[in-house]
């Protein structure tokens, strides 16, 4: 494909001056509808070294809102970042709604300069390139624009720059060793580079080839495709609108709670909570024995995934008064406080609503040798959301497959994930109620949308049931724990945790 791209292309200086000033004229008018309809832009610059990503990164900020956009030049990752899944770092800074960021340099340099260097292969590389579709999928259908760019010059014209460079003594410092390696292997790098733009160039976030020989033309390229991609997305934006699907700023569905609906036959199992045998219970003086030895088993596996520099990550869900908070204060209480952190989950404050839904977890995780606990966790999206109305059918549907794709993401890093849904019957939970309610140093515990919670235990009930079996996999399965019983509860979590982490060694 590459070879077929025409580098000759130019323009005549009096050409270039009337369509860039139009062009950077009518780009801070896109870029302030943008902002005022909350679309997060990201701009991504890759290319050959030499072929100028500096320069056509700043001629197109020159007409931008310094205050509405922020440039990211993430090179080699850090001795920190690689304690990471290799998205995490930009997962950090996809921008908030309204925003823009260019990034030079971008996730794709782990299926570019990672596999040249051999350390991204076989059966990973194809799970980076998945990856890598996953997270621009998911952005996109979260609102966010993509518009991303390869800069093509040839090795010819790659070597007279670099060597220009090199020759003066004020930008030598530019030109390494390294960049001249590189350039010897051109060749080797244009097929790795043709399968990258041809894997990865999708609807949703399509590739533009520069031909960066002429500056002039590549401003002006750049310029105009920046500028039709918002037109597009601001078009694409009003009509959601005008259809009266629209989405509240911060991404919450508008109306009422979507009415519930019946699982198509045959694509759900038959109930799993039925089944469940809530009568089970041990006596205070096993679960005290019990709770020791687990608790110092579980301590020793802290320190063993830290010199293994493994991350594991728990999840509680479970029905309100369940037992989450006891569960947890057990699971942490022989625990090295400085390896582990525990991320209590409410409703998303302004910052984190102006993001992808995903972003405050991705900034949670923990890393290699951590361990996070979430007491309540993404699958609000599919619960609470979904059955008070703050995410549309549309969207709660589509976070099955985007959840899962982020814990198996998770789990290639070398994670272990466990999830618990700590399941109780109504019977307990308006006991449990009851106490809060008349204990004066419980009652803080309770509140009125407990109370409004239970009353919609049916519709709670049938988005737990496809919340598990939507999301039970194989790389990150939900354990039911028997919760009537406290004790029984709390050793169960234990023991699984436990084993779930030793496992990893």
């Amino acid at each position: 494909m590459l070879e077929l791209v025409d580098l000759t292309k130019k323009l005549a200086k009096g050409e270039y001056k009337e369509l860039s000033g139009r062009l950077r004229d009518r780009l801070g008018e896109l870029q302030r509808q943008a902002r005022d309809r909350g679309i997060p832009v990201l701009l991504v610059f890759e290319g050959w070294e030499g072929a100028g990503k500096g320069t056509l990164m700043n001629e197109l900020i020159l007409p931008l809102d310094p205050r509405g956009f922020e440039v990211r030049n993430l090179g080699t990752p850090t001795e920190e970042e690689r304690f990471y899944p290799f998205l995490w770092r930009y997962w950090r800074w996809t921008p908030a709604r309204g925003r823009l960021v260019l990034f030079s340099r971008s996730w794709y340099r782990h299926v570019f300069d990672d596999r040249l260097e051999g350390r991204v292969t076989g059966k990973k590389l194809e799970e980076a390139y998945g990856d890598i579709l996953n997270f621009e999928r998911q952005l996109s259908t979260g609102g966010a624009l993509l518009v991303k760019f390869f800069l093509h010059i040839s090795a010819k014209e790659q070597k007279k720059r670099l060597k220009t460079l090199e020759d003066n003594p004020a930008t030598a410092w530019r030109v390494s060793p390294r960049d001249w390696e590189l350039h010897a292997r051109y060749d080797e790098r244009l097929r790795v580079v043709e399968e990258m733009l041809h894997r990865t160039d999708t609807g949703h976030a399509p590739w533009t080839v520069v031909e960066a020989h002429d500056r002039d033309y590549a401003v002006v390229k750049v310029l105009a495709t920046v500028g039709e991609a918002l037109e597009r997305a601001l078009k694409g934006h009003d009509e959601t609108f005008r259809r009266g699907d629209g989405l509240r700023p911060g991404g919450e569905g508008e109306g009422p709670p979507p009415e519930e609906k019946p699982f198509p036959a045959g694509a759900l199992r038959p109930t799993v909570l039925g089944n469940v045998d809530l009568s089970q219970a041990i006596s205070p003086k096993v679960y005290d024995g019990e709770l020791k030895e687990l608790q110092e088993r579980f301590r020793s596996a802290q320190y063993a995934l830290y010199r293994k520099r493994l991350p594991l990550v728990v999840v509680f869900e479970g029905w309100d008064a369940a037992g989450k908070g006891g569960c947890i204060k057990r699971l942490t209480q022989r625990l090295d406080p400085r390896g582990y952190q525990v991320v209590p989950i409410a409703a998303p404050n302004d910052l984190e609503r102006s993001h992808h839904y995903l972003w405050r977890f991705w900034t949670a995780f923990p890393k290699g040798g951590h361990v996070a606990i979430f007491d309540r966790s993404w699958y609000g999206r599919v619960l609470v959301e979904r059955v008070e109305g703050f995410a549309s059918e549309e969207e709660w549907r589509r976070s099955y497959g985007e959840i899962n794709e982020m814990e198996l993401h998770w789990c290639r890093f070398g994670a272990r994930v466990l999830k618990f849904w700590l399941h109780i019957d109504q019977k307990e939970q308006l006991q449990r109620f009851e106490e809060r309610r008349d204990t004066p140093d419980k009652a803080w515990k309770i509140t009125e949308e407990d109370w409004r919670n239970r009353e919609k235990w049916p519709q709670y009930e049938a988005a737990v049931e496809e919340m598990l079996w939507r999301t039970s996999t194989i790389h990150a399965p939900w354990t039911i724990v028997e919760a009537n019983d406290k004790l029984f509860a709390r050793i169960k979590v234990l023991r699984t945790v436990v084993e779930g982490a030793e496992s990893l060694l």
